[in-house]
């Protein structure tokens, strides 16, 4: 093709589509017009209308429950979006900032992501009406939604750990030491007849048979079952375990939901609220302590981290392999399913997790999914509206619908064991707020699996608190070593003893 060829070709190309550039133009003024007439009938229809997002599929069932319920009493209508859980927050913040888009009016997230929620404006602090207290929620949700002694959010359902046991095996066990000490008691009443001469009663005493009634067993169970993990130490040495048993204690050791109360009421990340910065105390005498303690149960109960997984210890205590183990909320459904099926036929028993000894106390860690109100929402009252009644009205069909324990104290979820992981939530240690922890799980973690495995917990503490540190500060970082006093053998009363025989 020659040169004038293209050239006319172009200049053809060019009139065409000017022309229809023109055309287009006209109509799309018409288009636009019509979309604006569309959009201004959308937002008059939404008008009472909450968008609520979130991201747990599992919870779709029980939030349409509550939007027809809560429209039936309030004429506002909600409208469930389940959103990924992939840069959640960055979704929610862009759909807020979109004119084309209802912005959405509430959502959910977990408690640690509160700062960054907050301080971008998509959570604002909430009109509940004094709703929101250590009353109707225990200290551990409020802590969970207070950042700077302010409530931004509303508690709706909670993650922690409990100790969970055989119940059979271990009302078996106290049978046994009843007929024990009941046998020793005949025993010696037949000694003393027999020195007595009365041979006659030895027998007839040797006749009687004794049947512990189930109160009798329960109450000596209850006075077994350790308080401490230095008297389960004591149990498990003791415990005369039935065939089946592996292990007297086992449980997920490389997650630190399940480990954390060994540290958790010494170590400080931000303080209850998790939220400041100068509250942060990581590396200090009682968590090296306790750690320790933590690190020498493995020379007891020898769990290796790459042979357990939770579900596979679940599947133990089913099967009736293991007395006890640290469990989540799930284990609810859990074990409730199994019963079901036949596959679980003991009885199980829950208690808060136990202290570590006389002196070291437990406190375990605490995960909150939280209903948030958009700092850019421009229905805040009807979102709050729609929170309150989502987190206590109609809290009592959360568990029902999905395996998830409410925060709400008052809630009636109809299952057993709840209230014992109430009772641990209550004074649990919330996920903290603050962005800079927001790798920090993962280190702890990390640092749980090399102690357990046997890295020097001093050394190992130290190191970490001294990255948090200089990740928070900005600047390096280095902690004061601290000299952990050594255990001293108690020798005294050994040689005061050996003295006083030799004196006799």
């Amino acid at each position: 093709m020659g040169f004038n060829k293209r050239l006319y070709a172009i200049i053809l190309i060019c009139c065409m589509m000017a022309g229809v550039f023109y055309v287009g133009k006209s109509g799309m003024q018409l288009t636009e017009q019509r979309e604006r007439e569309e959009q201004e009938s959308f937002l008059s229809r939404k008008k009472d209308t909450l968008q609520f997002w979130y991201t747990d599929e599992s919870l779709t069932d029980y939030i349409e429950g509550a939007a027809v319920a809560f429209y039936e009493k309030y004429d506002v209508r909600i409208e469930p979006v389940l959103a990924s859980s992939q840069e959640f927050l960055e979704a929610v913040y862009q759909a807020s900032l979109e004119e084309d888009q209802a912005v959405p009016d509430l959502f959910l997230v977990t408690n640690d992501c509160l700062e960054k929620a907050y301080l971008s404006g998509l959570a604002s602090v909430i009109e509940d009406g004094g709703i929101v207290n250590e009353d109707n929620f225990g200290a551990g949700a409020e802590n969970a939604v207070t950042y700077h002694d302010k409530l931004v959010a509303y508690p709706f359902y909670y993650e922690t750990s409990v100790l969970l046991y055989n119940d059979t095996y271990l009302m078996q066990d106290a049978e046994k030491h009843l007929q024990a000490e009941l046998d020793q008691e005949a025993a010696e009443e037949s000694q003393a007849q027999a020195e007595a001469g009365n041979v006659e009663e030895e027998s007839q005493g040797q006749e009687e048979e004794k049947v512990f009634s189930e109160e009798e067993i329960r109450e000596r169970m209850e006075e077994n079952l350790p308080e401490t993990i230095e008297q389960l130490e004591l149990f498990a040495d003791e415990y005369d375990a039935p065939e089946q048993v592996e292990g007297v204690f086992r449980w997920d050791v490389s997650d630190i939901l399940y480990n954390y109360n060994f540290a958790g009421n010494y170590m400080s990340v931000g303080g209850d609220a998790g939220d400041r910065e100068e509250l942060i105390d990581i590396y200090n005498l009682e968590t090296i302590q306790c750690l320790n303690v933590f690190q020498k149960l493995n020379q007891f109960f020898f769990i290796e981290t790459k042979d357990v997984s939770y579900d596979s210890v679940v599947q133990d205590f089913i099967d009736g392999k293991i007395i006890f183990t640290v469990a989540g909320t799930d284990i609810l459904g859990k074990l409730e399913a199994a019963k079901a099926d036949g596959t679980l036929q003991y009885e199980y028993g829950l208690r808060e997790m136990p202290e570590l000894n006389d002196t070291l106390k437990s406190r375990s860690r605490s995960i909150t999914t939280v209903v948030a109100v958009n700092g850019f929402s421009e229905q805040k009252k009807k979102a709050n509206q729609f929170a309150k009644f989502l987190t206590t009205e109609y809290a009592d069909n959360i568990y029902s619908r999905t395996g998830k324990l409410p925060s709400y104290r008052y809630a009636n979820t109809g299952v057993d064991g709840a209230e014992v992981f109430f009772a641990e939530y209550e004074d649990s240690v919330p996920m903290p707020k603050m962005m800079e922890a927001g790798n920090f799980w993962i280190k702890l973690e990390i640092a749980f699996t090399d102690i357990w495995e046997g890295a020097d917990v001093n050394g190992t503490l130290k190191a970490l608190s001294e990255e948090f540190m200089t990740q928070v500060t900005g600047e390096p970082y280095e902690e004061e070593y601290i000299d952990v006093p050594v255990e001293e053998v108690i020798e005294e009363e050994y040689i005061e003893e050996s003295e006083q025989q030799d004196i006799e």
